[in-house]
C-alpha cells in the first residue's frame, strides 16, 4: 500500500512537470545597457528572478548581455555584432532586444543596430520625439516592433517648465546630476517659453561653490536642482556659504530618491519635489521590496525597468502563444551580411500592441504608458512641498499640490498662495548718480531717492514686475588712458549692478562696453552757466546823466544869472522899476526884484517859458545868454539821458562759445570726469592731429613740385579753437563737483568778467530754473540723448526698450517733464529781467514822481507858512468885502471875500486894472 501511494505522488510530479514544460516559454533576449546604469542591472535581475519564482507565468529568458558607454560607438558596435551573431550561430534567435542604454553616441549606435536587422526591441531611452535620430525616420510598421519608453528621469525635468509658466519666471539655473540626462533638453526643455535659462551638470566638490558664483554674475536667480539627495545637499551647502537664501533668490529642489531633503542651511526655504507613489500600487511595491529585493535607489526607476522588463516578456511571449511570432519574425541576418538595403522586413510584428494589453501582472509603482516613441512613459505623481529649514534641521514641511507625469501637465495645487511665495523677487541692482531733477536724495521717499528718473524706473518696474535697489556712486564713468572705466560703466562691466540710471549720455565708448536701452529724454547737449547780468537801477538814475560837478555848475550858474540879471533892472535907467511913467502905459508890466529873478531864470529852462522880458537892454541881454545856455543844457541832457539808459541794457558780452573763446577776462571750464571734458579734450586731440596731418603732407619731400605748391597756404588751414579753449580750461582749472562750478560763477565780479561753467544743458537749466542769479547762455552743442545702461548682453536691454516704448505711446515720459521741469517744487518765481526792446523801468524813471510829490509837499507847506504869515505875523485886520465902499464892478466879484483893511484900495484904478485883482488872477 505504501508503494502504491510513492508511485501515485511520483506519477503526479511528472505529469507537473511535464504539462508545465509544455507551457513554459523560454525567450532568448539581448540586454544593453551602458556602462554606470546599475539600476537597470539590478532590476533585470530582480525580473529574472521574480520569473523563476513565478512559474505559473510560464517564462524563462535566456539574457545576453552587452554594455559599452557613450562615446566609443566602434567597439559598442563591435561587441553586439559579435554577440548578436553568435546567438545566431547557436541558434538562439532573439526574440527581443532591451535596450537601456541612455543617451549618447552609444544609444544611438544601439537603435542603428535595431533598426538595421529588423530586431525587436523595446528601449528605455532618454528623449522625446525627434530625439532619436536613428529611429527618427523609420517606418510605420517599424514603429510597432522598435518602441521607446521614456524612463522616470526623463519626464521628471518637464515640471521645471510647468513651475516655470505658473510662477511666471524670467530667469532659470537647471543643474543636474548624473540620474539625469539633460542632452536633448538644452533647446526643447523651455523651448517657446519667454524664459532666460542655462542646464549644466552640477561640478564635482567644492567647485561647485564657484560653479553658482558664475551663474549669479549672468543674473540668475531661480535654481532648479535636479538630482540625488546627496547632490542637492551640497549645493544647497554651497549657496549657504554664499547667501544665496533671501528674497532674491528661489531654490527648487527636484529628486528621484524618496527621503527628506537636508543641508546645513542657517535659514532657507526650499521648493522641494519628490515621487509619490501610487496608492493603487503600494502593496505592490512592498512586495517587490520585501520579498524580491527591489531597492536600488531610486526606487521609482527600479520599480520602472522592472515592470518594463517583466512586461516586455509578457508581451512577447503572448505573441509566441498566438503564432503571431511565428509569421512576423521569419528570419535574421548577420551584421556581415547586412548591406544596407537587405533589412528583413516585419509588417505583422506589432509588439506595442501586445505590450498594452492586459495581464495578470500589475504594476508596481505606476502604469506604463505606451503611445509612440518619444510620447510613452510611466504614469506617476509628484508632490511638491515646501521645506524650511532653519540651523541645519528641518523646521516646517508644507505640502502644496502635485504633478501628474507628462508633458504640459499642469499642477494640482491646495496651496496656490504658499507656492506663488516661493518665487524670487526680481530685484535689480541699479546704480545711479545724483544729478537734480533726474535723480536726488529724499528721506521721505520709499527708496530714500527721488526724481525724473525715479518715477520712470517705478513705471517700468509696475510693467515688468521687479523690484530694485539702490545704489548712489560719484561718477557715470570715463575710460583712462589705459583703457580702465570708473563709475557706473564699470559697475556694470564686473557685474555689481545691473542697471545704470540717471542722466546718462550714450556715447560710443560706452557702447563697447555696455549696453543703452532706447532714449527716454530728449537730445540734450553742452551750454554754458554764466552769472546773470546785475543791471544797476536807480529811481533817481536821470540825475547820474551828469556828473555831480556839471550839476553844481548849472546850479551856480542859476543863481549867477538871476542875481546879476536883479542887478542890471536894479541900476539900469531904463528898467521898469526905475522909468514907471515911460511904462505906465503898457499892459505888461513886472518888476524883477530878486524873487521874480530867480522864478524867470527857472521858467526859461521849461517849455512854459520864462514870461515877460526885462525892459532894459542890458537885463534881455543877459537873459538871451541864459536862454541859449538853457537851451544847450537841455539838449545836451535829454541826449545823454536817452543814450545812458539805453547802453546800460546792452551789456551782454558773452553770448556764445564762439564769443567766450575769443576773450581772456571770463575763465571757463567743464565738470572733472564729465562728457563735457571728454568733448573738448578730445576735439583738441582732433586738431593737433589734423595739424600733424597737414604737416607731414606739405613737408613731404616725396610730393612732386606742383602737389607741395597745392598744399602751400599762407594761413593755417586747421582751426585751433578747441585747442586753446582746452588749454585755457586746464589754466582755469577743471571743478571737481557742480556745487563748485556754481559757487565759482557765483563769485564772478560781473557777467563780463569772472567764471564760465560748460557742462549738460540739463544740468545748466535746473541750475537756471532753480536760481535767480544764473542764467543760459548760447545755444547747445555735442547734443546726446539720455538712455538708461546695462550690462553687454542683458536681456534687460530688450525688456526696458519695450516698456520705454509703451510710456512713450501712453504720454507717460510728457508727464515726468511736465512734473519735473514746469512744476518743480524747487522753481523760483524770478523777476523778469528787462529786454532790451522793453521801455524805461519806473526802478530808473521813478525819481521825477518823486520830485512831483515833493514838489507838492513843498507847495502845502508853503501855503501853511503864507497863511500863518499874513494872520499872525502882520496882524493885520480881516473886513468885510462888501462892508466897504467899493465900486460896482467890485461888487460883481461873487462870494464873501475878506481882505487885510490896510490892503483895500480907496478906489479902482483908472482903466479898472487895480494891481491887486490882476496879480490875484481872480
Amino acid at each position: 500500500m505504501l508503494i502504491i501511494e510513492k508511485f501515485s505522488i511520483f506519477l503526479l510530479i511528472t505529469l507537473f512537470l511535464r504539462t508545465n514544460s509544455q507551457t513554459s516559454q523560454n525567450l532568448n533576449v539581448l540586454f544593453v545597457n551602458e556602462e554606470g546604469n546599475e539600476v537597470a542591472d539590478k532590476a533585470l535581475d530582480v525580473a529574472l528572478t521574480y520569473l523563476k519564482k513565478n512559474s505559473k507565468l510560464g517564462i524563462s529568458v535566456d539574457i545576453r548581455r552587452v554594455v559599452g558607454n557613450r562615446t566609443d560607438s566602434t567597439t559598442f558596435l563591435d561587441a553586439l555584432c559579435s554577440t548578436y551573431n553568435s546567438m545566431l550561430e547557436s541558434k538562439s534567435y532573439p526574440y527581443l532586444v532591451l535596450d537601456t542604454t541612455m543617451a549618447g553616441l552609444g544609444s544611438e549606435t544601439v537603435k542603428s543596430f535595431t533598426a538595421a536587422l529588423a530586431l525587436p526591441t523595446v528601449s528605455a531611452s532618454f528623449g522625446q520625439e525627434g530625439d532619436l535620430r536613428q529611429w527618427r525616420d523609420i517606418e510605420e510598421h517599424e514603429k510597432n516592433y522598435l518602441i521607446q519608453i521614456s524612463p522616470p528621469a526623463d519626464i521628471i525635468p518637464e515640471i521645471i517648465r510647468t513651475i516655470v509658466l505658473y510662477q511666471n519666471i524670467t530667469n532659470a539655473a537647471i543643474l543636474f546630476d548624473k540620474s539625469f540626462v539633460m542632452d536633448h533638453k538644452y533647446k526643447s526643455l523651455l523651448q517657446n517659453v519667454a524664459t532666460r535659462h542655462i542646464i549644466t551638470p552640477i561640478k564635482n566638490g567644492n567647485e561647485v561653490v564657484d560653479q553658482l558664483s558664475q551663474l549669479r554674475k549672468l543674473d540668475l536667480l531661480n535654481y532648479f536642482i535636479l538630482g540625488s539627495l546627496t547632490n542637492i545637499k551640497r549645493v544647497l551647502d554651497a549657496a549657504d556659504s554664499l547667501n544665496y537664501f533671501n528674497r532674491k533668490f528661489a531654490w527648487h529642489a527636484i529628486t528621484q530618491d524618496d527621503g527628506e531633503i537636508k543641508c546645513i542651511c542657517k535659514n532657507a526655504t526650499i521648493l522641494f519635489v519628490k515621487p509619490l507613489p501610487n496608492a493603487n500600487y503600494q502593496d505592490r511595491l512592498g512586495t517587490m521590496r520585501r520579498t524580491y529585493q527591489l531597492n536600488t535607489e531610486p526606487i521609482i526607476t527600479s520599480a520602472f525597468y522592472f515592470d518594463l522588463f517583466l512586461h516586455s516578456f509578457i508581451a512577447v511571449k503572448e505573441m509566441i502563444a498566438d503564432g503571431v511570432w511565428k509569421n512576423a519574425v521569419t528570419d535574421y541576418i548577420t551584421c556581415d551580411d547586412y548591406n544596407g538595403n537587405n533589412s528583413p522586413k516585419r509588417v505583422d510584428l506589432d509588439v506595442k500592441k501586445y505590450f498594452n494589453k492586459e495581464n495578470s501582472e500589475p504594476f508596481t509603482y505606476g502604469p506604463l504608458l505606451v503611445v509612440s516613441n518619444g510620447l510613452s512613459y510611466m504614469d506617476f505623481q509628484m508632490v511638491l512641498s515646501s521645506v524650511g529649514v532653519r540651523e541645519g534641521a528641518s523646521d516646517k514641511s508644507l505640502s502644496l499640490g502635485t504633478w501628474n507625469s507628462g508633458f504640459d501637465n499642469n499642477l494640482t495645487l491646495a496651496n496656490s498662495k504658499a507656492m506663488i511665495n516661493l518665487t524670487a523677487d526680481v530685484v535689480y541692482r541699479i546704480v545711479v548718480v545724483e544729478q537734480k531733477p533726474f535723480v536726488f536724495k529724499d528721506d521721505n521717499a520709499p527708496k530714500k531717492f527721488n526724481g525724473y528718473c525715479i518715477d520712470l524706473i517705478n513705471k517700468i518696474a509696475e510693467i515688468l514686475k521687479f523690484d530694485y535697489d539702490l545704489i548712489a556712486i560719484d561718477k557715470y564713468g570715463a575710460m583712462d588712458d589705459n583703457g580702465k572705466w570708473d563709475g557706473m560703466v564699470r559697475e556694470l562691466i564686473e557685474k555689481r549692478a545691473d542697471v545704470a540710471l540717471g542722466a546718462m549720455s550714450v556715447m560710443a565708448e560706452r557702447e563697447n562696453v555696455m549696453d543703452f536701452t532706447v532714449p527716454y529724454y530728449d537730445l540734450v547737449g553742452i551750454t554754458i552757466l554764466m552769472k546773470l547780468p546785475e543791471t544797476s537801477t536807480s529811481l533817481f538814475k536821470f540825475l547820474t546823466v551828469l556828473e555831480n560837478d556839471v550839476w553844481l555848475c548849472i546850479l551856480a550858474a542859476y543863481f549867477f544869472t538871476s542875481f546879476l540879471m536883479w542887478v542890471f533892472d536894479r541900476w539900469s535907467p531904463y528898467s521898469y522899476q526905475n522909468n514907471r511913467e515911460k511904462y505906465k502905459d503898457d499892459e505888461e508890466k513886472r518888476e524883477f526884484n530878486l524873487k521874480e529873478c530867480l522864478w524867470f531864470c527857472m521858467t526859461s529852462l521849461t517849455p512854459q517859458g520864462g514870461g515877460e522880458a526885462p525892459k532894459n537892454l542890458s537885463g534881455r541881454l543877459v537873459a538871451a545868454t541864459w536862454w541859449l545856455f538853457g537851451f544847450i543844457i537841455i539838449a545836451s541832457y535829454t541826449a545823454n539821458l536817452a543814450a545812458f539808459l539805453t547802453v546800460s541794457r546792452l551789456d551782454t558780452p558773452i553770448e556764445s562759445l564762439d564769443d567766450l573763446s575769443k576773450q581772456y577776462k571770463i575763465q571757463y571750464a567743464p565738470l572733472n570726469g564729465s562728457s563735457a571734458q571728454t568733448y573738448f579734450e578730445r576735439m583738441a586731440n582732433i586738431e593737433a592731429r589734423f595739424y600733424e596731418i597737414w604737416k607731414d603732407m606739405s613737408l613731404n619731400d616725396s610730393l612732386s613740385e606742383v602737389e607741395r605748391s597745392k598744399l602751400a597756404v599762407w594761413d593755417y588751414p586747421v582751426s585751433d579753437k578747441y585747442t586753446k579753449m582746452w588749454q585755457a580750461m586746464k589754466e582755469a582749472g577743471l571743478v571737481n563737483t557742480l556745487e563748485e562750478a556754481v559757487e565759482r560763477v557765483r563769485s564772478s565780479k560781473s557777467s563780463s568778467e569772472g567764471f564760465a561753467y560748460l557742462g549738460d544743458a540739463t544740468d545748466i537749466k535746473y541750475l537756471e530754473l532753480t536760481n535767480c542769479d544764473l542764467t543760459t547762455v548760447g545755444e547747445e552743442f555735442s547734443r546726446k540723448p539720455y538712455a538708461i545702461g546695462v550690462q553687454q548682453g542683458s536681456p534687460l536691454k530688450d525688456q526696458f526698450n519695450t516698456a520705454i516704448l509703451q510710456l512713450l505711446n501712453r504720454r507717460e515720459l510728457e508727464r515726468l517733464k511736465e512734473k519735473w521741469w514746469n512744476k518743480n517744487p524747487e522753481k523760483k518765481d524770478c523777476e523778469k529781467v528787462d529786454d532790451q526792446s522793453d521801455g524805461i523801468s519806473i526802478h530808473n524813471i521813478g525819481g521825477v514822481f518823486i520830485v512831483i510829490f515833493v514838489g507838492i509837499g513843498l507847495a502845502c507847506i508853503t501855503l501853511a507858512f503864507e497863511y500863518w504869515w499874513y494872520k499872525h505875523r502882520k496882524g493885520g485886520k480881516i473886513v468885510d468885502v462888501q462892508g466897504a465902499p467899493l465900486s460896482n464892478k467890485m461888487s460883481n466879484f461873487p462870494g464873501n471875500v475878506s481882505f487885510p483893511k490896510s490892503k483895500i484900495p480907496d478906489k479902482p484904478d483908472v482903466k479898472g486894472k487895480n494891481t491887486l485883482f490882476q496879480r490875484s488872477k481872480f
